[in-house]
């Protein structure tokens, strides 16, 4: 992954600023349709060349949030004209050779008990992204408060991204190492609150006890 960062930033460096705009606004909007795609060191960067004069800072916060949340609607819509068949043949759809089975299901129920609060954070929560857009399609929320969510989700973490670039400068790709951490805390932290929750309702679904049943005895004659 390192290596194709690497000629990846090569690349871009030979490039007019224009252009550069170009391709973030490329990785950013691929980021959410095809998520290997490494956007969030890439964005990191983008701070740096925004340190270095290259490009301006406000516009590159810009064409990435634009771009995060066209992807994001992308997704959303393929949710919301596909959503049934996904759910129905998961087991042979082609999205679900990609998205892992158990990060859709968990996503659905996140968005089944948060709604909206779950698309803004979709940005937050690393290796579910498209799956939230999928699921926000697919559970119909409602679009024009969806964009709005979304909206607010990519410009905090491109905000966030970007100044960690400029204010870390040349050791930028060292904040690649933080967000792989950042993923893996995140998604382990979901797995626990979802694990203390089921055994928790499992708990108390089982400590009430027997149920008693109330027998009638020989005195106790029906009226009628």
């Amino acid at each position: 992954m390192e290596a194709s960062i690497d000629q990846i930033v090569n690349w871009i460096l030979t490039l007019s600023p224009l252009s550069i705009y170009l391709i973030f606004t490329i990785i950013a909007y691929g980021e959410n349709v095809v998520p290997p795609v490494p956007g969030d060191v890439l964005v990191v960067f983008g701070g740096y060349l925004a340190a270095e004069g290259i490009v301006n800072f406000s516009y590159l916060l810009m064409v990435t949030s634009i771009a995060s949340v066209l992807g994001f609607m992308n997704m959303y819509a393929f949710g919301y004209y596909f959503g049934d068949q996904i759910d129905t043949y998961r087991s042979e759809f082609w999205l679900m050779k990609i998205i892992d089975v158990k990060y859709f299901d968990r996503c659905k129920l996140w968005m089944h008990r948060y709604g909206q609060a779950v698309i803004v954070a979709n940005r937050f929560l690393a290796g579910t992204r498209s799956v939230i857009a999928v699921i926000a399609g697919l559970t119909k929320m409602k679009i024009i408060t969806t964009i709005a969510s979304s909206t607010v989700s990519s410009v905090l973490w491109n905000l966030i991204l970007l100044a960690l670039g400029w204010f870390v400068h040349e050791n930028w790709l060292v904040i690649g190492d933080y967000l792989n951490i950042y993923g893996w805390i995140i998604l382990s932290l979901i797995v626990l609150i979802l694990a203390v929750r089921y055994f928790y309702l499992w708990f108390f679904a089982n400590s009430s006890g027997p149920k008693r049943i109330d027998k009638k005895t020989p005195n106790d004659v029906d009226k009628f």
